[in-house]
């Protein structure tokens, strides 16, 4: 008998519901249970034990009604190596509505050829709403396959170029659409974010599967094969010459082809399999051979698009607190650089403090970060020089380029009067791609660690911020050649590209880049195992209970409760007290996240064990309050008396699924909770209409949340009637 019968078997026997039984069972399964001597099972191992349990064979329908079961089944049709055909057909038999959703979230629509997908045909002869469900997805099939063969064709037409080839040509695209659409000389749609968004996530895809096909030493540049493929694939696009090698339009065309391949690909999984995956606010109806889209929550759309409002205000919250920053600091009396880029560089200082102040005050970043290798950085520096970067390609490159293209019409001309003008002023690297060694591009970038510490820079620290920005190329080769796990950054994150002992970079990308998320990402999600990790994590919960503090709340941080009769409840992030009143917090850090796949995950993942995690520890607390005197002393509670009201939030640094619950548990994002307790929402509201076009400025003066002043009560309502989000 394995874990999991055993447990189910126990469970009925100390007088447990069926349901109640089958739903711990599935909830042990989705947390990774059993271990075996202290380590998880591995995922082929937890599949099996859990799928040949005996239970699972033909529970009633009741039983398949909890979203652990769902979710559980949902994890049966996602894998291949386990077959429970028995289970499979009662589950249709007694409750087909949720093996049909188990199915869309499973991520089945994109994995057609998977075994569980002939499973379901099996019994669709059967089951009408299988039968429906299969049809669906054979639609799905064939549109997939479709746009995956355009992939495929125009990736044989580029097959023969190397990771630095295919480079050429996506900045040759970049600068014939992307650089004159951001510089309003092209339809402004193609600079809107979203479509700058979808175009660069395509241009990654590009690379990471040339990267995972490529010839071991395509990613070890050296001069000469820097010069062989230029003078092959860029330099007669930028200088013709009659008698010279001709430009492959060929393979530039191509490259556009592929790309609007790619980019209908990504289009089609996110808008309609991720959608039919994860987006369970709509229903996809089979009309004939096509399919429409029924709408079942508009407030779960509603709230979906409300978030990316959130967002966006956000921005401008960040780069409002950075300028009161930078006038605090006195640096806005000072020349900052040379006269000429005086202004320019208070524009990239601002933008390095508002992405520093947002890492520090939400993510827990240090003042500190490590590199791969191991180096430390000040983290300011990190962030300005990606900003100077960020301000030398805008300036040097991509105004120059436009300026050129004004006066010619001319993309290809404006490109090649940018590369001959580099040349011939000073040997300056100008062409739609740059490259340097390692050392030169450190000696380049000392200017930028000035510090009165270090006022002719520090080459160590300049070292330490290329390291930051690197990302291997050929490492990431490595990994997708010999499938190793892990993140794949993405260009956007780590703009300097190492291949060998040459550091590529593109001034497209660094020009027109969003550096605030290459930062956080760069940080959070590729960096996420780092060593600083954890300590940022708690940073949070110290910096969020001094903020409570400062609002006279008493503070407990990183409490471990006794261990009761349920066993450990777990460390207890932040409980709080004032005015009679506890709060008890489950704080949660993560990145920023863009599809809605990566929203379903957290959101069954970390925010259901957040619900579940709440749920015993303010059991814990609850207890505690009664029976630990040490805990209401800290609190400033009087002992036997306990708190007349406890509130219990999970605080989450994304802003995913906001204001829903979890276990019976509200989800805020600590953004919000620490507007709420600073009380400067009007800040989301772009009170100098910086980030909106052709609209005055509003001078009013800014509406606290509290008019009759702060107390506990009104904090929990602010949070809980989503105050700080009113208008947004």
């Amino acid at each position: 008998m394995n874990y999991f019968d055993q447990r189910f078997q126990q469970l009925i026997a100390d007088g447990k519901t069926l349901s109640l039984s089958v739903d711990a069972g599935a909830l042990a399964y989705l947390d990774t249970k059993p271990t075996r001597n202290g380590k998880p099972l591995t995922r082929a191992e937890r599949h099996a034990a859990f799928w040949s349990s005996g239970f699972l064979t033909d529970l009633p329908a009741p039983a398949w009604q909890s979203q652990a079961m769902m979710l559980a089944l949902a994890q049966y049709m996602g894998q291949e190596r386990v077959s429970n055909m028995a289970m499979l057909a009662n589950v249709a038999a007694v409750a087909s509505d949720v093996l049909v959703r188990a199915v869309r979230c499973s991520g089945l629509v994109l994995t057609q050829h998977s075994p569980r997908r002939t499973e379901l045909d099996l019994i669709a002869a059967s089951h009408p709403r299988i039968a429906e469900l299969c049809k669906v997805l054979d639609i799905f099939d064939l549109a997939y396959r479709q746009r995956t063969s355009a992939v495929f064709m125009w990736q044989s037409m580029l097959a023969e170029l190397s990771p630095l080839e295919l480079l050429s040509y996506a900045s040759l695209y970049a600068f014939e659409h992307w650089v004159p659409a951001r510089f309003n000389m092209a339809s402004p749609s193609a600079a809107a974010p979203a479509a700058m968004q979808a175009a660069w996530d395509a241009v990654n895809d590009i690379l990471l599967w040339k990267l995972a096909n490529c010839a071991d030493d395509s990613t070890r540049l050296t001069d000469a094969v820097i010069g062989q493929a230029l003078a092959k694939h860029l330099s007669p696009f930028l200088f013709p010459d009659p008698s010279g090698a001709p430009a492959r339009h060929d393979l530039r065309e191509a490259f556009a082809n592929l790309l609007a391949a790619q980019m209908e690909l990504n289009s089609f999984v996110a808008l309609s399999a991720n959608a039919f995956s994860y987006d369970h606010s709509i229903d996809f109806v089979r009309v004939g051979e096509a399919l429409e889209i029924n709408e079942l929550d508009a407030a779960a759309r509603a709230a979906w698009e409300r978030n990316g409002r959130k967002l966006a205000a956000l921005h401008a919250y960040w780069h409002y607190r950075a300028m009161d920053a930078f006038v605090d600091s006195g640096m806005a009396t000072q020349q900052i650089g040379s006269a000429e880029n005086n202004e320019l560089n208070r524009v990239a200082y601002i933008k390095a403090l508002r992405t520093q102040l947002q890492l520090t005050e939400v993510y827990g970043v240090s003042d500190t970060v490590t590199t791969d290798s191991g180096d430390t950085v000040p983290l300011f520096q990190a962030l300005l020089s990606l900003e100077l970067m960020h301000v030398f390609f805008q300036r040097d490159f991509l105004e120059t380029y436009v300026t050129h293209l004004r006066s010619t019409s001319n993309w290809a001309m404006a490109l090649g009067m940018l590369a001959f003008n580099g040349l011939r002023d000073g040997s300056q690297n100008r062409f739609p791609l740059t490259w340097s060694g390692r050392d030169e591009k450190v000696a380049k970038m000392v200017g930028w660690t000035v510090t009165a510490e270090h006022p002719q820079g520090n080459p160590r620290h300049a070292a330490a911020v290329v390291d930051f920005w690197t990302s291997d190329w050929s490492k990431l080769a490595a990994q997708l050649q010999g499938g190793a796990p892990g993140l794949k950054p993405d260009l956007f994150e780590r703009p300097i590209l190492k291949m060998g002992q040459t550091l590529v970079q593109l001034p497209w990308v660094v020009g027109l880049q969003n550096n605030s998320t290459a930062a956080i990402n760069n940080l959070r999600r590729l960096g996420a195992r780092r060593n600083e990790a954890r300590a940022e994590t708690q940073r949070i919960e110290t910096q969020l209970g001094a903020l409570l503090e400062k609002r006279d709340f008493k503070v407990v941080l990183n409490w471990h409760p006794p261990v009761g009769p349920d066993g450990n409840a777990g460390e207890v992030d932040v409980i709080c007290s004032r005015d009679g009143m506890v709060l008890v917090l489950e704080v949660k850090s993560t990145y920023l996240r863009r599809s809605q796949q990566d929203a379903w995950q957290h959101e069954t993942t970390t925010l259901r064990k957040a619900g579940q995690q709440l749920h015993r520890k303010v059991a814990a607390v609850q207890q505690s309050l009664v029976d630990q005197l040490e805990l209401t002393k800290h609190l400033g509670l009087e002992p036997g008396a306990p708190a007349t009201t406890l509130c219990a939030w999970i605080v989450d640094t994304s802003i995913e699924c906001d204001h829903q619950r979890f276990g019976g548990f509200l989800k805020v994002s600590l953004e919000e909770l620490l507007i709420a307790l600073r009380d400067d929402r009007h800040l989301l509201h772009d009170p100098e209409r910086l980030f909106a076009q052709n609209v005055p400025a509003d001078h009013a003066e800014p509406q606290t949340l509290y008019p009759q002043g702060f107390s506990a009560f009104r904090l929990i309502e602010v949070v809980e009637t989503q105050a700080v989000w009113q208008d947004i």
